[in-house]
């Protein structure tokens, strides 16, 4: 009971159990769309693995696996739109399949709807479980403007500060969080709840950073994606701007070159030279640095929290899972 898998089942079987459709069906036929194309369930698998680690139950957050689920997918859905992604999870995205409008309002409505779910799961810290859950979205938008804001920016005026800064919010504040609003659904102490929090931050900085070299360096046999999309879209990920600090002032100077370049470059070409420079600084192995440092903290977190160790093991097992994507 007490392992990864089990979590996964369970989200699997809370999502397989909720009806999704509604009238007008066609506002909610591209919500249940969205929350039935699958993927990973990271976080209400995390929330719900939080709440067994202080002495919770599935039953006590199941709403709450179904709310933080929901606001992700929201996330994503806007993402797509403002992106023009066509694909999510190898199929079309909302806006292609629907419009830009039934984007735009699916998506609003199901943040709405993931208060909803959080309203209908009573607590006695439910109070500080919304302020949690309120403050995160916060900065999940804050982190996307940010992200945004550096399409504008020359690669030299972005830093790595800055870019970690970003992906904290974009990405690593909704797994702390989920952690911590199962944590408070099982009553668990500040002190222990901090410890948690600071487990999902740093789980959340090495997942993204692993995301930007899978861009780079992935398998598309095994990922399901093209690499490299990141250096056409001339993205300020993490490998780029790390590569500023690791490269001689000639290969600086084509870096920005190539990621100053649009339309008068051919975009293969482009790819291959930025990786050519990647590969002649040893960029993989850099990165790799970086994300197992982010692991290695994660880690020093979770062994710092008093709780009985068996109940840790799917904590565990999720971030060896998510370290393997790399190899």
């Amino acid at each position: 009971m007490n392992d990864l898998k089990y979590y996964l089942g369970q989200v699997e079987q809370i999502f397989a159990s909720e009806q999704f459709i509604a009238e007008p069906h066609e506002l909610y036929e591209p919500i249940d769309y969205t929350l039935r194309l699958g993927g990973k369930r990271i976080r209400p698998t995390l929330l719900l693995a939080a709440n067994a680690l202080f002495g919770g139950d599935v039953q006590q957050t199941r709403d709450a696996a179904l709310g933080i689920e929901t606001f992700h997918n929201f996330t994503l859905l806007h993402d797509d739109l403002m992106d023009r992604s066509p694909l999510r999870r190898g199929k079309p995205t909302v806006y292609t399949k629907w419009g830009d409008n039934a984007a735009i309002l699916s998506g609003d409505t199901m943040f709405a709807l993931a208060w909803r779910y959080f309203l209908r799961q009573p607590s006695p810290r439910l109070q500080e479980i919304l302020q949690c859950f309120n403050e995160t979205a916060i900065e999940v938008c804050e982190g996307q403007q940010k992200d945004m804001n550096f399409e504008d920016l020359a690669l030299g005026d972005v830093s790595i500060d800055d870019y970690m800064d970003m992906i904290r919010q974009k990405t690593a504040v909704l797994l702390a969080g989920a952690l911590k609003i199962g944590a408070l659904y099982a009553g668990a102490p500040a002190a222990e709840i901090e410890k948690l929090y600071a487990f999902g931050i740093h789980l959340g900085l090495a997942f993204q950073l692993q995301d930007d070299l899978l861009d780079g360096y992935g398998d598309t046999a095994v990922f399901g994606k093209k690499t490299g999309q990141d250096i056409r879209d001339n993205k300020k990920s993490y490998l780029p701007l790390l590569a500023l600090g690791i490269a001689n002032p000639d290969q600086r100077k084509e870096l920005a070159s190539l990621f100053s370049a649009k339309d008068n470059m051919d975009e293969e070409e482009k790819v291959k030279n930025v990786m050519a420079i990647y590969d002649a600084i040893g960029m993989r192995q850099a990165v790799e640095k970086g994300i197992a440092g982010e692991f290695a903290a994660a880690k020093r977190y979770l062994d710092d929290i008093h709780a009985e160790e068996s109940l840790k093991t799917p904590l565990r097992e999720l971030m060896a899972t998510l370290d393997g994507r790399k190899k």
